[in-house]
């Protein structure tokens, strides 16, 4: 980047940032509107830049790169990037965010903002370092959920930074306690599936990080099936629902402890009835079915055949059960006869050969 774009990126995001600290000033003189102050600035960091302003803040090589890596590029991509080569500029928002900590929106900003500078920027361990990494996890779990409950990928590239920028590497993942690494992984395990980078879990794996109860819970593969089937169980969004299904079968020939594999298939098990507890969708039951089926093929059949003999049980689901079997044998029936119809008039319309 020439020189003067540089100055005139790094004076945008400086004003960025001076825009932050008073807003963060104006949240903590003003108790009864620190809410709703927070609550739209967390909204503000999170808007995609549009294009008058990436014009200013990248050039065009980089904004061409950003483009083929991801589809929108947020404000708080270039602010975290921001405050790790400026770091004047960060201690005064980060010293406002401390002392809103208790506020529901100042772990959200916090993430967004500061998730770069906790492991690219030197920091001494101290009780302070604690909090940090504490509000990070802490922000990052309500953040991944807001895209859930959206079925978005809004805030992809910070989850994309805390799995291939600190999981998987060691010396990154060291710089926060042992304690918060526990924590970020399971956390990183609740929504692998989610933003798809499931190629990546036999990498994330093997950088697991040693849990005490490790003779108790069984390893790596046994934590992360759990944290995702207490995830599964969490999920009211039909689509997300169906996203984890398909993805789920990335599990296949994963080395698991009976007891691991038992839940993991009473979880599958459960989306697979009509009904409370779960009420799912009858799309829901069939990719449970399909994933289910292809974990443990074992046991296919008698578990179908249990699972009708349980529907039979209950008359009034009966007439449903009746149309949803009954029209996809129509639908075919009919395609069926249409195409051979077309298939004769065709026939009929070739040239005979003399």
């Amino acid at each position: 980047m020439p020189q003067a774009s540089m100055s005139s990126s790094s004076a945008y995001l400086s004003a960025l940032s001076l825009e932050i600290q008073k807003k963060l000033q104006k949240a903590l003189n003003s108790p009864s509107q620190r809410l709703d102050l927070l609550q739209e600035l967390f909204a503000d960091i999170a808007l995609e830049i549009d294009g008058r302003a990436r014009g200013i803040i990248l050039s065009k090589d980089e904004d061409a790169k950003n483009d083929e890596i991801e589809s929108c590029l947020c404000f708080y991509d270039v602010l975290a990037d921001h405050y790790v080569q400026m770091p004047e500029n960060e201690e005064p928002v980060r010293n406002l965010i401390v002392q809103l900590w208790s506020q529901l929106f100042a772990s959200h900003i916090f993430a967004l903002l500061f998730h770069k500078w906790l492991f690219e920027v030197p920091l001494e361990i101290s009780e302070a370092h604690l909090r940090y990494a504490s509000a990070l996890v802490q922000g990052a779990t309500n953040i991944f959920w807001l895209d859930i409950q959206t079925n978005s990928r809004h805030f992809l590239s910070l989850f994309h930074y805390l799995l291939e920028n600190v999981a998987l590497v060691h010396m990154k993942l060291s710089k926060i306690p042992v304690q918060t690494q526990r924590d970020l992984c399971l956390l990183l395990s609740r929504f692998i599936f989610f933003y798809n980078l499931v190629d990546k879990l036999e990498s994330f794996l093997k950088h697991f990080p040693v849990f005490p109860n490790t003779f108790l819970v069984g390893g790596p593969a046994d934590i992360f099936v759990i944290e995702l089937t207490d995830q599964l169980q969490k999920l009211k969004v039909e689509p997300v629902l169906l996203h984890y299904l398909s993805q789920m079968r990335a599990l296949k020939g994963l080395e698991l402890r009976m007891t691991t594999s038992t839940r993991l298939k009473a979880c599958l098990y459960s989306f697979t009835s009509p009904g409370g507890p779960m009420y799912p969708t009858r799309a829901v039951r069939h990719a449970a079915w399909d994933t289910l089926d292809l974990l443990f093929p074992v046991g296919r059949y008698p578990r179908h055949l249990i699972s009708l003999f349980f529907r039979l049980l209950y008359p009034w689901y009966w007439p449903s059960s009746c149309w949803n079997f009954i029209r996809p044998c129509v639908t075919a029936l009919f395609y069926s006869v249409v195409r051979l119809i077309f298939s004769s008039l065709e026939n009929v319309r070739k040239p005979k050969n003399p």
